[in-house]
């Protein structure tokens, strides 16, 4: 009866320990991806301005953004409506910040606009969208987002 009771206060303790370990292991279930929308105009000659506005759609939540931004090397007029994912959000707030480039910037291809970017604090935007009007930008860019 001893060894049947040792052997199941043995089984109970790894069964706690596998749990445990299971727990610590399981991500957290908090959303970390928002959807984005905004609305771009730009503007430029030399250097370049854009603004506008958008919305994080996040845990259910809409959350109203500004977009203001800047670019070197820029010529023309365009607006761009833009709609991605969000990811690495610790809170809505976390997507307040100035962004730029995340390996590869924003491309222009038969007027479709792609482009990957991260601010200060780690959320990375990947957003795709339509260009109407007529920009290039060669140089330097990037777009700050704020919550209205």
């Amino acid at each position: 009866m001893l060894v049947f009771t040792r052997a199941m206060k043995m089984a109970a303790a790894a069964v706690s320990l596998a749990v445990m370990l299971l727990g610590a292991a399981t991500p957290s279930q908090a959303q970390t991806t928002g959807t984005v929308r905004l609305h771009i105009v730009k503007v430029g000659f030399i250097i370049g301005v854009g603004g506008g506005n958008g919305v994080l759609i996040y845990n259910g939540h809409r959350y109203r953004l500004s977009v203001s931004g800047i670019g070197l090397g820029s010529l023309g007029i365009a607006a761009v409506d833009l709609v991605g994912t969000a990811s690495n959000l610790t809170s809505p707030g976390a997507i307040a910040g100035t962004y730029g480039g995340a390996g590869a910037g924003g491309s222009f291809v038969g007027g479709g606009q792609v482009a990957t970017l991260q601010n200060g604090n780690g959320v990375v935007l990947q957003l795709q969208g339509v260009q109407a009007g007529f920009q290039v930008s060669l140089g330097l860019g990037g777009m700050t987002l704020m919550m209205r």
